[in-house]
């Protein structure tokens, strides 16, 4: 299928009042509002396409942009094709998932995260510490680089209270997902949360809050699933 069947073929599928939801949580237009159960049911049918994500997503049209992170084939995605979405991405919904699942699937997510981290934009830097948070997710601890994780997580430790909103929400994210996969730098993002503490950001006119990081990554202590690894960023 072509970028413009599947713009045809969800088109429809967009309802105004779901619309309003993801316009809250900063989407722009162009945007059908189209449900993410939806564009997953278009994606078990297309699996990855390689191209054809590039294609959605060089549309610019919001359902179609997500729809190509669910349907990309990462392990294909070149640092140009990379660099292209972290630029075209232009809401935080985009930078802080669609990108960063991308990424952290492709062999470029590790390196390219640590450049996006230190962008003077906002949504750069965004997609930075949600791939790093997405990397250490999936990827084993033995192919973490252990040192530099600490590093950052001091980093944000120093800076989070001075980052613009969106990033201070993805940092603290780092810190959750740090302290709840690395199980021997779980005590250290425990510890740092704690020295950061509460982080407020303006998300938009929604109901979404920052988590208080240390309780959040005790609360996995409790359930007993800290070092527990996803198959894939994407959800």
């Amino acid at each position: 299928m072509s970028p413009s069947e599947i713009l045809a073929e969800i088109k429809p599928l967009g309802t105004d009042g779901y619309k309003r939801i993801l316009f809250n949580h900063g989407v722009n237009e162009p945007c059908y509002g189209v449900k993410i159960a939806d564009l997953k049911k278009i994606q078990k049918r297309i699996k990855k396409d390689y191209e054809l994500a590039l294609g959605l997503f060089e549309t610019g049209n919001y359902d179609a942009m997500y729809l190509a992170s669910l349907i990309a084939d990462d392990a294909r995605m070149t640092r140009k094709d990379l660099q292209s979405w972290v630029k075209q991405a232009n809401c935080g919904p985009l930078s802080g998932t669609a990108v960063p699942w991308v990424a952290a699937g492709s062999p470029h997510g590790w390196d390219l995260a640590l450049e996006w981290i230190d962008s003077k934009r906002e949504l750069t830097a965004v997609s930075g510490w949600a791939t790093l948070a997405s990397i250490v997710t999936v990827r084993d601890d033995s192919k973490l680089d252990i040192p530099v994780l600490k590093r950052l997580l001091q980093r944000v430790q120093k800076t989070i209270h001075q980052e613009a909103d969106l990033v201070r929400y993805q940092m603290n994210g780092f810190v959750i997902a740090v302290g709840a996969c690395v199980k021997q730098l779980t005590e250290v993002a425990i510890e740092a949360g704690e020295k950061i503490g509460p982080v407020t950001a303006n998300l938009g006119n929604n109901a979404c809050e920052v988590p208080f990081s240390p309780d959040y990554i005790r609360k996995i202590q409790m359930r007993g699933t800290i070092g527990k690894k996803r198959k894939s960023a994407k959800c």
